[in-house]
Formats: C-alpha cells, sequence, structure tokens
C-alpha cells in the first residue's frame, strides 16, 4: 500500500509551531482532511497562545484602567481562550498521548 504525502505545515504557522505539526503528523499519523484542519486550528490557537504569553511577560497580568485603577490584562483573556481552543481541537483529533509525556509515545 502506498504511503500518503504528509502535507506541509500552513505558512501561517509559527516555526515552533510548524515544529510540531510535522511531530504530530508523524508519531500519530493524522492523515484525514478533517485531522488536518483540526491540527491547523489548534496550532493557531498554540501561536496565539505564544504570542499573548509575550504580552503578558512584557506587560504583566493587570494593566491600569483610565482611572488608574488596576484591571486585568486583555491578553490574559486571549492566553485563556487560546489555550482552551487548542486543547479542544486536539482532544478531537483522539491523540494517543500517554500521561506524563510531553507528547508521548503513543499507548497501546
Amino acid at each position: 500500500m502506498k504511503k500518503s504525502r504528509r502535507p506541509k505545515p500552513p505558512s501561517k504557522l509559527s516555526e515552533e509551531a510548524g515544529t510540531w505539526w510535522k511531530k504530530i503528523v508523524e508519531e500519530f499519523e493524522v492523515d484525514d482532511p478533517a485531522g488536518f484542519l483540526l491540527l491547523g486550528s489548534a496550532l493557531e490557537a498554540f501561536d496565539d497562545m505564544r504570542k499573548a504569553q509575550a504580552i503578558l511577560d512584557r506587560d504583566g497580568l493587570t494593566i491600569a484602567d483610565r482611572w488608574g485603577q488596576q484591571k486585568q490584562h486583555p491578553a490574559s483573556l486571549t492566553l485563556r481562550d487560546s489555550r482552551n481552543l487548542m486543547l479542544r481541537c486536539l482532544k478531537q483529533l483522539n491523540l494517543d498521548v500517554q500521561p506524563g509525556s510531553p507528547l508521548g509515545k503513543r499507548g497501546r
């Protein structure tokens, strides 16, 4: 049986997300259009999460509003939402990841 050609990561993904794309597609044999769509969405959310983390690292978790009162940084909401979206997409992919592994060896 001929092995299907694995698509390259979408060009809009960061280098880090592109590396994750390659690892996941290879290790977990993602090979259908729905799987690629879910993986792409997960990794776009991953990139958004990283951007929000960088903003929060720079600015802190709170910012001053126009009256000088501290309030939650809006990037913290982006961080939360993008992390949740990424995890939901990865869950939908039904990857067989062993607990405690960074991405892991496939469970049997």
